[in-house]
């Protein structure tokens, strides 16, 4: 093998990873709970943007219900925001699983 064809490679991957990373944090992913009820917006790079919650949501009563409604939203949309960077590093890596890419 090449060393610097090795070397060239890696220098590209690498530089399409920063790219990739830079639009992921550009692009949105959005998950709800409680039939619509709380909603979460978080960016590809797992930052969590805006959380929304109908004021019908609101119990005094029962907050609970609230946050756990709060809670699942979220992680649906970290998880969400996962599977669309796992996408887009595979068209970037072919399907290799290469560790420490993300």
């Amino acid at each position: 093998m090449d060393i610097q064809k090795m070397m060239k490679q890696a220098q590209e991957a690498q530089a399409k990873m920063v790219q990739l990373q830079e639009e992921l944090s550009g692009e949105t992913v959005e998950s709800s709970a409680g039939g619509g009820m709380v909603k979460a917006v978080m960016t590809g790079g797992q930052e969590l943007v805006s959380i929304t919650i109908d004021p019908a949501a609101v119990d005094i009563d029962d907050l609970e219900l609230l946050e756990d409604m709060i809670v699942a939203a979220v992680n649906e949309a970290a998880r969400s925001a996962a599977e669309l960077a796992n996408s887009r590093m595979t068209e970037i890596t072919g399907g290799m699983n290469i560790p420490g890419l993300m």
